[in-house]
């Protein structure tokens, strides 16, 4: 029996700076059925802090202690695993959340303990990626801690390219393997779970990505609901990848939540 939800957000809650029609009144029927719940996102461009910010001007009140982002997690895996100065390939405002770390200086080419990479966005130019790339030749080489591995993303504008195609770049170029802390890898949706301590089979993750969201979540042995809005493409359904339901929107899922 499904006793918990993971939402995610860009393409699921609201896309660009519009809530999705029904979006507010979901979240305020899991608050009221005290429907235990996360929102997981592989966004790396803001902080939690900004991402209340956001949800809180389209009529969302949401807890940032309920957001699990990359970079929550990579801090944790930090911790733990590295011992030298970071190198940061994420936007300024990411940046609060590794306050705690020593860091490089931003042109710097060697020295780094780990080079984490995240949504840079315009940020990424020639230079930036191949300082990416010199830092890791470095011997010993540096970890490539990775914030998720999406592909792209839609925003106001079009699909946009987010993190996956400049991490697959750097492993390519290295021979290195990142250590991805994001959305598909199944460490990142264990970590979900534990915050609910729930396991994964009483999970339903809500999304709108049929790799990142759906499949890396089955491959964790979540439920899932895929929502046509977002990213999503009817091509999505012809991946080999299938949901345990295909929504409308995010709007229909109290009512298959409850039928489920």
């Amino acid at each position: 029996m499904m006793q918990g939800v993971l939402f995610d957000l860009d393409g699921v809650l609201y896309v660009g700076e519009s809530a999705i029609p029904g979006a507010v009144e979901v979240l305020r029927w899991v608050d009221e059925a005290a429907v235990p719940h996360l929102f997981v996102t592989n966004t790396t461009s803001r902080p939690r802090s900004a991402i209340v910010d956001k949800l809180a001007a389209m009529g969302m009140t949401v807890d940032a202690a309920r957001i699990l982002t990359p970079a929550v997690a990579a801090c944790h895996w930090l911790q733990v695993h590295i011992e030298g100065p970071l190198a940061l390939f994420i936007p300024q405002a990411t940046r609060e959340e590794f306050a705690d770390f020593a860091r490089v200086a931003d042109d710097a080419q060697t020295g780094a303990g780990a080079v984490v990479v995240g949504d840079l966005g315009q940020g990424w130019d020639f230079d930036t990626l191949n300082r990416a790339f010199r830092l890791l030749m470095q011997s010993p080489s540096p970890a490539l801690v990775a914030l998720g591995m999406t592909r792209y993303w839609r925003t106001e504008a079009g699909l946009q390219l987010d993190a996956g195609p400049f991490v697959r770049g750097l492993e390519y170029a290295t021979g290195l393997e990142a250590v991805v802390l994001g959305k598909p890898a199944r460490g990142f949706y264990a970590a979900a779970a534990g915050m609910l301590d729930l396991p994964p089979a009483e999970l339903v993750m809500i999304g709108d990505d049929i790799q990142g969201d759906i499949g890396g979540a089955q491959a964790c042995g979540m439920k899932t609901a895929l929502v046509r809005t977002g990213k999503f493409s009817a091509s999505d359904l012809a991946r080999g990848i299938t949901p345990d339901v295909v929504l409308d929107s995010v709007a229909d899922l109290p009512g298959w939540f409850a039928s489920a």
